[in-house]
C-alpha cells in the first residue's frame, strides 16, 4: 500500500511553517540566546554564592542555639532600633545562620533588608538585601534580574516574555519539520551535516524547550496574567493558610460585642518571645521541614503565618495560621491535599529554578540551555550560508504560501493565530509586526519582479 502524497494545502502549510521557523530563529533567536546564557549563569550561581557569602550564611557549630527572641534582640542592637522583623527564617541546621528580614521604604518589589545572626554566638554575620520568596542574595539577584528583565525593570520583562512566547512555537515547528523531512535529511550529502545536526538536536531537546517556555510564561507580565486568571477560573490556585481571624477565632471584648455587630479587635503588640511560641506551635501542628518562615501579624484581626519553604524533593510547603494570643491553629494547608494543577505549578517553577532536585536538576537544565545555544548558533550558520548562495534572490516570504492557501485553511490559521495572540499578547503583537513587514517585503519583491519582466518585454520588442 503506497503512502498518500501530501495535498497542495498541506504543502503550502508546510512551506508557511518552514518560513515561520526560519524567521523565528533569525529575529527572536537573539532574545532566546540571551535568556539561555543568563539562565546558565543563574543555574551555576548557587555554588559561587555559597563561596562568596560563606561567612554570612554559616556560623559556629559548637554550642547551644539561643532562642529566637535573643537572636532578634541581637539584630535590634545592630540596627540601633527595636524594629520587629517582617519575617524570620530560623537556622535550619546547626552551623547555619538565622535570617531576619525587615520591610523598609526604598526597597524594590519583593526585596527585604536581611540580617544574618549566628544562633549560638549571637553575632550578626551579614547585613544585605535579599530578593524574592527564595531570598536570594545580591549576586544571584543581579543574574536573576538580567535573566528576566535585562536589568530594565518592567519594560525589560517584555524581552523574556517575547523569548518564552516564541520558544514553544520554534520547538514544535522544528519537530514538525523534522517529521516531514526526516527521510530526506538522511539522504542529504555531507555538506548539509549542520542541518541534520540542528534538526536532530532540536528533537532531542524539544521537551526541555517546551518546559522552559511553559514555566517561563507563568512569570511573564501579560501571558502570566492570563494564566493566573485561567487557573483561578478552574480552581487551580495554590492554597494558602488564611491569616484573617473570624468571630470565632477572636476573643470577645465583652458579652455585648456580637450584638453591636463587630468583632473584638486582637492586639497587634508583638513581643520577641512570640516568635519562639509561634515556632513551637507550628512544630506541634506538624510542620516538620527544616526550613521555615515565620511571619508575624500585619495588623488587627491578623494571625501569624508559619510556612515550610523547603522546595526540594519531597516538597515541603505546608502552612499554618496561628492566633496571636493563644497560638492555636486557625487555618492550615497541606501540600498533599493540593489540586494536581497546583502541585504541577509548584514543581514546574522549582524545577525551572533548579531547586527541586538540587545539583542534578541544575546540571540537566544547564545542559538543555547549552544545547539551545548550540541550536541557535547552527541556525545562524545555516541562514548565513543560505544568504550567501541566494544568487541575488531574496529570502522567501510568508505571504507567498499564505495567499495560495484555500479559504478554509486561511480561516483556520487566522483563527489559531488570533486565539494564541489573545492568550499570549506579546507573541500576538510581535506576530502582527512580522506579518506587516513580511507583506511589505512581498509587495516590494512583487513590484521588483514585475518591473524586471516589463523591462525584458520592452527589450524584446525593440
Amino acid at each position: 500500500m503506497t503512502a498518500r502524497s501530501p495535498t497542495r494545502s498541506s504543502k503550502l502549510l508546510f512551506a508557511l511553517l518552514s518560513r515561520l521557523h526560519l524567521y523565528t530563529g533569525l529575529f527572536i533567536g537573539p532574545f532566546i540566546l540571551i535568556a539561555a546564557l543568563s539562565g546558565i549563569a543563574y543555574l551555576l550561581s548557587p555554588p559561587l554564592e555559597e563561596w562568596l557569602y560563606h561567612d554570612t550564611l554559616y556560623g559556629v557549630t559548637q554550642g547551644e542555639p539561643q532562642p529566637l527572641a535573643e537572636q532578634i534582640a541581637a539584630a535590634q542592637r545592630h540596627l540601633g532600633a527595636p524594629t520587629i522583623p517582617s519575617a524570620v527564617r530560623p537556622a535550619p541546621t546547626l552551623g547555619d545562620t538565622t535570617r531576619l528580614m525587615f520591610s523598609e521604604s526604598g526597597l524594590g518589589p519583593s526585596e527585604h533588608h536581611a540580617l544574618f545572626v549566628d544562633p549560638i554566638s549571637l553575632e550578626v554575620t551579614g547585613d544585605t538585601t535579599v530578593y524574592g520568596t527564595s531570598g536570594i542574595l545580591p549576586l544571584r539577584t543581579a543574574i536573576d534580574h538580567f535573566h528576566r528583565q535585562l536589568l530594565m525593570g518592567e519594560v525589560g520583562r517584555l524581552y523574556s516574555e517575547l523569548a518564552a512566547s516564541w520558544l514553544w512555537l520554534a520547538a514544535l515547528g522544528g519537530v514538525t519539520l523534522w517529521i516531514q523531512q526526516r527521510w530526506a535529511l538522511k539522504a542529504l550529502p555531507g555538506a548539509h551535516t549542520t542541518r541534520r545536526r540542528h534538526a536532530t538536536l532540536g528533537v532531542i531537546l524539544s521537551f526541555g524547550l517546551l518546559f522552559f517556555s511553559a514555566t517561563g510564561l507563568t512569570w511573564s507580565q501579560w501571558a502570566g496574567g492570563n494564566i493566573a486568571e485561567f487557573r483561578h477560573a478552574w480552581g487551580w490556585n495554590t492554597p494558602s493558610a488564611s491569616t484573617t481571624l473570624s468571630d470565632t477565632d477572636s476573643p470577645v471584648a465583652n458579652e455585648h460585642a456580637e450584638h453591636r455587630g463587630h468583632m473584638a479587635m486582637v492586639s497587634t503588640a508583638i513581643v520577641l518571645a512570640d516568635f519562639d511560641r509561634a515556632l513551637s506551635a507550628a512544630r506541634e501542628a506538624g510542620l516538620s521541614a527544616g526550613r521555615l518562615q515565620l511571619t508575624p501579624p500585619s495588623g488587627p484581626q491578623q494571625a501569624w503565618r508559619v510556612a515550610e519553604i523547603d522546595r526540594q524533593w519531597p516538597t515541603q510547603v505546608d502552612q499554618v495560621a496561628l492566633h496571636p494570643r493563644s497560638m492555636a491553629v486557625t487555618d492550615q494547608t497541606d501540600f498533599a491535599t493540593f489540586p494536581l494543577a497546583a502541585k504541577l505549578t509548584r514543581w514546574g517553577i522549582d524545577l525551572h529554578m533548579g531547586v527541586l532536585f538540587g545539583i542534578a536538576n541544575q546540571i540537566v537544565l544547564a545542559l538543555i540551555a547549552v544545547g539551545l545555544v548550540t541550536l541557535i548558533a547552527w541556525g545562524y550558520v545555516m541562514a548565513w550560508r543560505r544568504l550567501r548562495t541566494a544568487s541575488g534572490q531574496r529570502f522567501p516570504t510568508l505571504t507567498e504560501p499564505w495567499l495560495l492557501l484555500p479559504l478554509t485553511a486561511k480561516l483556520s490559521v487566522l483563527f489559531i493565530a488570533i486565539a494564541l495572540g489573545l492568550a499570549l499578547p506579546v507573541w500576538g503583537v510581535s506576530l502582527l509586526i512580522f506579518v506587516l513587514i513580511d507583506a511589505l517585503r512581498w509587495y516590494v519583491k512583487k513590484r521588483y519582479t514585475v518591473r524586471n519582466l516589463n523591462t525584458r518585454h520592452s527589450d524584446t520588442l525593440r
